[in-house]
């Protein structure tokens, strides 16, 4: 019997074919549930996310594109995100709703405020100066959230260069912020 790529196995499952379903589990549940387990730390957590990724098929819940990439790169990211939203319903805040003003001081959060504000400023300077490629990479895939695929088909450039752009631009930030903090420091002491 000659085995059926997973792309079509995807097809089948859309027009409802229970076959390549369970075809499809027989060939990614190991891997998919190792993936989830390391990601989860939770046996429960894992089993439930894989249960989620299969029943998405199943009910054609997001859909696949194959000229966007690999079947298995969209199943395992689909798994991903199944298990992200899984530990995020898990959590559940360890001090009431109404005790949390009093565990906040109004000065630390403006002190805070103050900080944050001051890292996003040498955070939006040291992308300044990056060249317009970079900047817009990094704006594509950090803050916008894009994937490196979809940023390549957008920009109609190629992945490796749109990878190649987004570590360049990185390392150029990394030092950039280094700098960045060691003036401070310089700073703070006088």
């Amino acid at each position: 019997m000659e085995k059926s790529s997973d792309f079509m196995l995807y097809t089948r499952i859309q027009q409802k074919e229970k076959a390549a379903l369970e075809q499809l589990y027989d060939r990614y549940e190991k891997i998919l549930f190792s993936f989830l387990y390391k990601m989860t730390e939770d046996r429960d957590l894992a089993e439930e996310a894989l249960q989620e990724v299969f029943i998405k098929l199943w009910r054609g819940k997001g859909e696949y594109d194959e000229s966007k990439g690999k079947f298995t790169s969209w199943l395992f990211t689909m798994s991903r995100n199944s298990a992200i939203d899984l530990i995020r319903k898990q959590k559940k805040p360890s001090v009431p709703l109404d005790e949390i003003g009093d565990l906040v001081s109004p000065e630390t959060a403006v002190e805070e405020l103050a900080e944050w504000q001051e890292q996003k400023d040498q955070i939006q300077e040291a992308v300044s100066e990056l060249s317009s490629e970079q900047q817009k990479m990094i704006q594509l895939f950090y803050f916008k959230g894009m994937t490196h695929e979809t940023i390549s088909t957008m920009c109609d450039i190629p992945l490796g260069t749109v990878k190649s752009r987004i570590r360049l631009a990185l390392s150029k930030l990394k030092k950039t912020l280094h700098g960045v903090q060691e003036r401070g420091a310089i700073d703070d002491e006088y």
